[in-house]
């Protein structure tokens, strides 16, 4: 993968960012909070919270509370989920989840696991795309 940094914004474009240094290959989770929150399941890539830079927008960015350990952040004039983060768990803390559909080019990060593929919607299948569904993460 490049060492570029990744870029994103939210769909109006108030909240602008890039997250650099080592970035997660991009994860699908099917469980019944990230449907809800996107609307289907919720694909996502990952880094380091200290990586995280706001060019723009950063008094835009909300956050709600959706665990006893987790939030998630959303922008506050367009609504668009753009983060997940273990707050409040010590071995995640410094970790955050980025919407991968925010994210401008994700090159050739690719999807590496479905998770929580046990609570998926009944409305679907998951494809044979050749890579791990765990009941879990």
């Amino acid at each position: 993968m490049s060492n570029d940094p990744l870029t994103g914004r939210c769909l109006c474009g108030s909240i602008a960012f890039e997250l650099g240094g080592d970035v997660n290959p991009a994860v699908v989770c099917h469980c019944k909070q990230c449907r809800q929150w996107g609307g289907h399941a919720w694909a996502s890539v990952g880094g380091g919270v200290k990586n995280l830079v706001f060019s723009k927008g950063e008094d835009k960015l909300k956050w709600y509370e959706s665990s006893d350990f987790a939030r998630r952040g959303f922008c506050s004039e367009c609504g668009s989920s753009l983060f997940w983060q273990a707050h409040k768990l010590d071995d995640h803390k410094d970790h955050i989840a980025i919407a991968a559909g925010c994210i401008d080019e994700l090159g050739d990060n690719h999807i590496s696991k479905h998770i929580f593929c046990a609570h998926k919607g009944d409305y679907y299948e998951i494809g044979e795309d050749g890579v791990p569904q765990l009941d879990t993460h």
